[in-house]
């Protein structure tokens, strides 16, 4: 059993706050005068952001940042084969999420679609599937973002200007 007392023992969750790298609120930076050294802060007009340390210095390491290291270390890094396969399967996932999200939230580019082919069994067969599946997510109110888009539109076309003619006002 370990001394609870014993300040070289790592705390589970380190509570050391670090200094704040921000000076304090209502003072104003100061210019260094020249040929004066740098003071231990960086808070100074003439400091170099290339000067400036990349590692935080804290008063004792960060137990669990060790104990990840430790209990997960980094694998090798990946040869371009592995580099091309994980590249593959991020673009598979992206269009299979994307044709999921098309497939939902705009079945009505199915119909569209198929309407425009020219007569054949498989258009006639992909336009009744769209019918019935534009259906289905109807009835789950999966087209109400769309028709709000829609709507919200066309409320913007007839807006107009000041003066403007409006299409509902024209006589055809």
């Amino acid at each position: 059993m370990t001394d609870p007392t014993d300040p070289d023992e790592p705390e589970p969750f380190p509570t050391a706050i670090p200094a704040s790298p921000f000076p304090p609120r209502g003072q104003e930076m100061q210019p260094v005068p020249p040929g004066a050294a740098d003071p231990p802060s960086d808070w100074n007009v003439g400091a170099d952001a290339h000067d400036l340390s990349v590692r935080q210095e804290t008063a004792r390491p960060n137990a669990l940042l060790a104990l990840g290291r430790f209990a997960f270390p980094p694998g090798p890094p990946p040869d371009d084969e592995g580099v091309a396969a994980r590249d593959r399967r991020w673009t598979t996932r992206a269009i299979a999420f994307a044709t999921l999200l098309m497939l939902v939230f705009n079945a009505a580019s199915i119909q569209n679609w198929s309407r425009q082919q020219p007569p054949g069994w498989i258009t006639s067969t992909v336009q009744q599937l769209g019918d019935v599946w534009s259906a289905q997510l109807t009835q789950l109110g999966a087209d109400r973002p769309l028709q709000a888009v829609r709507d919200a539109w066309v409320s913007f076309q007839r807006l107009g200007f000041d003066g403007q003619k409006r299409p509902e006002d024209t006589a055809v």
